[in-house]
């Protein structure tokens, strides 16, 4: 029962995020804000199989070890904005297969991590996390979070803003499309490579981003549950009291599901 889940989510001053901040819970690692002075500490972090920063392909031979370290590459991230409501990072959350071995799984993000640097020519932090030790949780709840810088990445330092970044009218006097088909690309992609890896590892379920609708399925899609992924709990007992309710809460909708509907698709969300 392979699932298909891909959102996106932006870190901006004006909601009082920082990258560094970010950086830190998703990788399991002490990290010092220089702008605020803060210092972000989440090395007690069990749950982190894997992490590393990936750069744009031309950049492979590069040592730009300021980039390859994580409290030097987000903490430039922050210092190079100065609006007070500038965006510093975009993250791309993923569910990966349960199906797939740790390394397939691997593999998988990993490429297309890659695939998403090379065509934005941004910084990409991606950290692997194993599902959460904690009542509530979901065994399959195998993710990724691929952070990304909101500028580009050059051998000197972040430089111009993605093209992301680009309003639409901007997009339209460099000739490019709206900015929304780019999500709209991106979601076909995650669901294209993810059926890739399931293929070649000869197991049978796959996923699609599309909606029910668009499928074909005439049906109520499966629960979702609201809790944002990834959101960093005010202690462990929180996250434990947010885990159990989420649970129950879904619990309590599955039970109105018709109990032959197997299949879960783009609609379907797992509680990461």
């Amino acid at each position: 029962m392979a699932v298909y889940f891909l959102n996106l989510k932006t870190f901006g001053r004006s909601g009082g995020s920082s990258a560094v901040s970010a950086a830190a819970y998703r990788s399991g690692e002490r990290i010092r804000d220089e702008r605020t002075g803060r210092t972000y500490d989440h090395q007690d972090r069990q749950d982190v199989m894997h992490k590393e920063i990936l750069l744009p392909s031309q950049f492979a031979d590069s040592s730009m070890s300021w980039a390859r370290e994580r409290a030097s590459l987000w903490n430039l991230a922050e210092t190079a904005e100065s609006r007070k409501n500038a965006r510093v990072a975009r993250e791309y959350l993923v569910a990966l297969p349960v199906e797939l071995d740790p390394d397939q799984r691997l593999k998988l993000v990993r490429g297309f991590s890659q695939e998403l640097t090379d065509r934005y020519q941004f910084a990409l932090d991606l950290a692997v996390h194993a599902p959460r030790d904690f009542p509530g949780s979901d065994p399959r709840n195998f993710h990724a979070h691929l952070l990304a810088t909101t500028r580009e990445v050059a051998p000197d330092g972040l430089t111009a803003k993605t093209t992301l970044e680009l309003n639409d009218s901007r997009r339209r006097d460099r000739g490019l499309e709206p900015g929304i088909n780019e999500l709209l690309y991106v979601r076909e992609r995650w669901a294209v490579v993810t059926n890739e890896a399931l293929r070649e590892a000869n197991v049978a379920a796959r996923v699609d981003h599309r909606s029910l609708a668009a499928q074909g399925i005439d049906r109520e899609p499966y629960p979702h549950i609201p809790r944002a992924a990834g959101t960093e709990p005010r202690s462990p007992a929180e996250a434990a009291r947010q885990a159990a309710e989420n649970w129950l809460r879904y619990r309590a909708r599955e039970e109105k599901t018709p109990p032959d509907s197997k299949e879960r698709s783009a609609d379907d969300h797992l509680s990461l």
